[in-house]
């Protein structure tokens, strides 16, 4: 097993200095799973990747920045992935910025929290898959898109409350993604979102026969501590700790032990806080009871703490992430910051991941988070 080793620059001190608060027939297609090394897709370089909701345009030096931006969230209507008004002028807008990055990839992404309702049914037949895949072939040409990813969350374990599952989503998963890798050919990127705990890793993908179909796996290392939990914790910790376990690096580990490629993990930064109120004074917070609030994007962040006087920041060397809390107030916010989003790009280098990504695009500010993985790419090829 492969050590993981952090190692910090000196330059990103910096950063705390200046600190102020700167997600056909079943047996037939079973038969075909057996040539599934044909498939094998060749990794890229180190790749920056964005989710992109559309709800503000992207800038050309910001698209300079980026390898990937992945449009979130498409949606089933029936057994096809559909595009609204609102999401054509959303594609139109992300291939046209491509003329100051002509090297930017453009992904479509399926589901998202919340939006895969029909897909444990319209997944579980052959029909269902392929209505879906010439759906997808459609759109890619159509607005000019170089792939997919696939965001389901999730097959075979609970995710939204109310949406269907079943064991079955397991192997059914792998059928679409083989589907999909049939249709699309070997050009088109296909990735996949995972979810960065245990439950995820262990029921809901078949990794062994996914990975070599696919380009990427785009780890959601943040909420690892949700919105249900009524225990304050790092929901988007590098490392694990004596009072949490879940990790980016317990993640990344694990996958590596099943034999997912190393090139082809994509780490997760999240560029939005999670807020807990009626949080003890103990431990400045961390992992104590409290009732989870609200979400905060990573640019609104400061002048959220700024309405409350008495807001104190916390690092948490153990874990490589930050904290702030409300001792008066009672509030817990945890979060990425510019020293924690630096520590996981240099992880990412150091450890051949195949790159970084982060929900969401809209999240940072200028001269913020996607500047900052930017700032350690550079000089790590220097």
């Amino acid at each position: 097993m492969k050590k993981f080793i952090l190692i910090t620059r000196s330059v990103i001190v910096v950063f705390l200095v200046s600190f102020c608060f700167s997600c056909k027939d079943k047996t037939e297609e079973k038969a075909e799973l057996s040539e599934i090394e044909e498939f094998s897709v060749k990794n890229d370089d180190f790749k920056v990747i964005a989710y992109w909701t559309g709800s503000e345009k992207i800038k050309p030096e910001t698209a300079k920045k980026l390898d990937q931006v992945i449009y979130s969230f498409l949606h089933l209507d029936g057994n096809i992935l559909k595009v609204t008004e609102r999401d054509s002028l959303s594609l139109r807008h992300l291939d046209s910025v491509r003329k100051s990055n002509p090297d930017l990839k453009i992904l479509i992404s399926l589901g998202g929290w919340g939006g895969c309702e029909t897909c444990s049914e319209v997944f579980s037949s052959e029909k269902g898959r392929s209505d879906f895949t010439n759906s997808v072939q459609e759109i890619l040409k159509d607005y000019n898109a170089d792939g997919i990813d696939l965001d389901w969350e999730y097959p075979a374990i609970a995710g939204y409350q109310g949406h269907a599952f079943k064991p079955e989503d397991r192997e059914n998963f792998t059928l679409l993604v083989k589907s999909l890798r049939n249709s699309v050919g070997e050009d088109k990127v296909i990735s996949l979102a995972a979810g960065g705990f245990k439950d995820f890793l262990d029921k809901s993908v078949e990794w062994d026969k996914v990975m070599p179909l696919v380009d990427h796996v785009n780890i959601m290392t943040y909420d690892m501590v949700g919105g249900g939990s009524t225990k304050t914790g790092h929901h988007t910790s590098l490392y694990s700790t004596k009072g949490q376990r879940s990790s980016a690096d317990r993640s990344i580990q694990y996958l590596d032990s099943l034999g997912v490629p190393l090139e082809k993990m994509v780490i997760g930064a999240a560029f939005y806080a999670r807020v807990w109120e009626n949080v003890t004074d103990s431990l400045n917070g961390l992992y104590q009871q409290g009732r989870f609030k609200e979400s905060v994007l990573y640019r609104d962040l400061e002048n959220y703490a700024k309405r409350s006087n008495g807001f104190e920041y916390f690092w948490d060397n153990e874990a490589s992430a930050p904290y702030i809390y409300n001792a008066e107030k009672e509030v817990f916010i945890t979060y990425d910051d510019s020293l924690s989003v630096s520590g996981k790009t240099v992880y990412a280098l150091d450890n051949n991941l195949g790159g970084i990504m982060f929900w969401r695009l809209s999240g940072d500010k200028p001269q913020g988070l996607l500047d900052v993985i930017n700032n350690e790419i550079n000089n790590h090829e220097n």
